[in-house]
């Protein structure tokens, strides 16, 4: 018998015939018994499974003899010549083909499995991995050690870690069926002989304590004998064993999943959720670029000076705006509705700040908004729109406010060095005391273990008059208070990297170029940091990771040198990078590869301060501006498409023409943070809207707020 040389890598090849046959000569038909009819149960399940969570035969047909229901009886074997799938293809045939027997096996195809087996001559797996198999479910314990041994698991570290996992298995069984002294037998001759860590030993030892079988599964996190235990142990001992020997559960399944993930990784403007039906098989995933929000859909304008910042409530039904016009504002948007018969209105004006408004905050639950107003921090009744209480414990500006992620309370920074954690209530409850930066921003870690602070920090200046120069220049160029010769400081900008519960700081990491704005993603591991450049570096939104403590990722592009930009993530999964910029435009990166992805004029003339992408409705996304306005940008109704395009593309020219004549420059209203200003003082921009033909109210309501068109919705 001539054997390929794919038969001889695998260990399962076995002749039976002289002639030269299409992969491995097993005998004809299944011979590792997953093709009977299931009549017991086992560890939890209605009936046994087989590799992949297929449904299996009883255990008495895993000895390499199938029931005769499933033998096809007159299937004639193929002979194809060569080891590949296509004469043009690197697959292996054989592994496919036993790929294709797991698959069909898991979806119930049992007869279909048993066919195909018989026609090609390769099957799923041996009759020693199947009684391999049946020793673990029906926890025949010293037989699965053997069995272990047949299947390539060799002595080393490996066949000991095997070896570990069983024995904790029979272990954890012993005591949740009461047997402690044979528990013990396990521990002090199975367990301990293998050499395990002192700690992970002794943990194993204290489960004796347990009160009742419950307990010990709620401690040790094990859904006992009867759920799954045995099913997951197997899955475990997979790694130690060749994977042409034991196929890996669900392996076609995996391939798939890794080939939609490849897809999704080139696709630029994906932003559909992982189960969406736009998935299929038969074609190469790509999301259409018309149904990603890039059109201004509605322009809210009843604020009465620039607009500074915004966040959506968590249900995605709210929207809160902080403006210079000493207000902000609860915006009710009926998002689950088509864009052409959607509402808009201000639910509530909050009015009652002696300054400027710069930050908002939504509770976990949605019934509290919290608003900063220089010094002062305002809770409100975000159902009744009625002030709470306001706090005066910061001396400076209050840059940063944050909600702790299971909402028992929220945490604030300022430009006075302090951060204090706050109940829900108001109440101090602990503080940072002072921080080396005067934070300019803060985030708190989605997994509640770190809060990530950035800010400025000073530094005793070098002596040298040349240095200090250089020094400058490194820290963007700040000037007035911050940095002055006279004060004998530099001050350059770190983000500082707290532990949550020890307050402690783990790192500070120095940057060029003044931080303005920090968020962090869903998984906890990146952090968002909007890095402003003036005499320095240019403008750059920095992606780091926590871990390495090292920037991955820089998008650029935009224009931020004398403002306060605030960036987000957004879409589905965070596949985004948005910002606002200084020339009026809102800019859109894709997070893993950087490219810029799209230019979004439509705001006037001022920067775009603020973004902020809907957390429920994954196509829509708002901005804020110094036009006054708040502008909701979503995929646009088909047939309003090619009108919104034309608008766009029209109001652009204006725009363009308006900057060549324009006189002067923008007159930003917000002083610079390390300018030392601690009010929001200057000279108002323009309110004209150079947008799609809305612009703001022209005869408002001194008393309501509501004006004359208050809100445009633009299809």
């Amino acid at each position: 018998m001539r054997l390929t040389e794919s038969d001889r890598d695998s260990a399962l090849s076995v002749s039976l015939d002289s002639a030269p046959e299409a992969g491995p000569s097993f005998p004809a038909g299944p011979s590792n018994g997953h093709n009977g009819v299931a009549a017991t149960k086992s560890n939890g399940f209605a009936s046994p499974y087989t590799n992949g969570s297929s449904k299996a035969p009883a255990h008495g047909d895993v000895d390499g003899h199938a029931a005769e229901r499933h033998r096809p009886s007159s299937v004639a074997r193929v002979s194809l010549p060569g080891r590949t799938l296509y004469d043009d293809s690197y697959v292996d045939r054989e592994e496919f083909v036993r790929l294709v027997i797991q698959s069909l096996r898991d979806v119930g195809y049992m007869e279909s499995a048993a066919t195909l087996e018989a026609e090609s001559g390769y099957i799923m797996e041996t009759p020693e991995v199947a009684e391999f198999r049946r020793c673990i479910l029906d926890a025949s314990w010293d037989s699965a050690e053997t069995a272990l041994m047949h299947l390539g698991v060799t002595e080393g570290e490996g066949l000991w870690d095997a070896k570990f996992l069983i024995a904790k298995q029979k272990y954890l069984e012993y005591l949740e069926a009461g047997k402690t002294t044979a528990a013990l037998h396990v521990l002090r001759n199975e367990l301990a002989p293998l050499n395990p860590e002192v700690d992970h030993l002794h943990a194993l030892s204290s489960l004796m304590m347990c009160s009742d079988p419950q307990d010990l599964r709620h401690q040790v996190g094990w859904d006992g004998a009867g759920g799954t235990s045995r099913r997951r142990l197997l899955m475990d001992l997979q790694r130690y064993i060749p994977s042409s020997v034991m196929i890996p559960q669900r392996r076609f399944v995996t391939l798939l999943d890794q080939a939609r993930a490849f897809q999704q990784s080139r696709c630029l403007y994906h932003n559909v959720p992982l189960r969406n039906q736009t998935y299929s098989l038969y074609t190469d995933h790509m999301c259409d670029r018309n149904a990603f929000p890039r059109v201004t859909t509605a322009v809210l304008s009843v604020h009465e000076d620039e607009v500074w910042n915004l966040e959506w409530s968590h249900n995605g039904k709210y929207l809160a705006t902080a403006s210079k016009d000493k207000t902000a504002i609860i915006w009710r948007i009926e998002f689950d509705k088509d864009p052409r018969y959607r509402a808009y209105s201000p639910e509530f004006i909050l009015r009652d700040h002696e300054y400027h408004v710069g930050c908002v905050s939504w509770s976990l639950d949605d019934s509290i908004l919290l608003t900063a107003s220089e010094h002062r921090i305002t809770l409100w009744n975000a159902r009744s729109g009625m002030r709470l209480r306001t706090l005066e414990q910061h001396t400076d500006v209050v840059t940063a406010l944050a909600w702790l992620p299971d909402g028992s309370g929220f945490i604030s920074g300022g430009l006075d060095r302090k951060i204090i954690l706050w109940d829900t209530d108001g109440k101090m409850r602990d503080t940072w005391g002072r921080t080396p930066i005067r934070v300019t921003d803060l985030m708190v870690t989605p997994d509640f273990t770190r809060l990530v602070a950035v800010g400025m920090y000073d530094v005793p200046s070098i002596p040298s008059a040349a240095n200090a120069a250089q020094d400058a220049a490194a820290a963007g160029g700040a000037g007035a208070g911050a940095g002055s010769a006279a004060s004998g400081r530099v001050s350059e900008t770190r983000i500082i990297i707290y532990d949550l519960a020890t307050k402690q700081p783990e790192s500070s990491i120095r940057l060029e170029g003044e931080l303005t704005s920090v968020k962090i993603s869903q998984d906890s591991q990146f952090a968002l940091i909007n890095r402003a450049s003036e005499n320095g570096p240019p403008a750059e939104i920095h992606l780091l990771d926590l871990s390495t403590e090292q920037v991955v990722r820089k998008y650029s592009g935009h224009s931020q040198s004398k403002h306060v930009i605030r960036s987000c993530f957004g879409g589905v999964e965070g596949n985004f990078v948005l910002s606002g910029s200084e020339d009026g435009n809102v800019y859109i990166w894709h997070r893993d590869t950087g490219a810029l992805l799209e230019v979004l004029a439509g705001h006037g003339e001022g920067s775009v301060n603020s973004v902020a992408w809907n957390p429920v409705n994954e196509r829509m996304f708002a901005s804020c501006s110094d036009d006054r306005t708040v502008r909701i940008w979503e995929a646009p109704p088909p047939d309003a498409l090619a009108a919104s395009s034309a608008a766009a593309l029209t109001a652009e020219v204006d725009r363009a023409e308006e900057r060549e004549t324009a006189d002067g420059g923008k007159g930003k209203g917000k002083g610079r943070w390390d300018a030392g200003m601690s009010t929001g003082a200057g000279v108002a921009s323009s309110s004209g809207l150079g947008g799609a033909g809305a612009g703001p109210s022209s005869s408002t309501d001194a008393e309501s707020g509501y004006g004359l068109g208050s809100t445009t919705a633009l299809f």
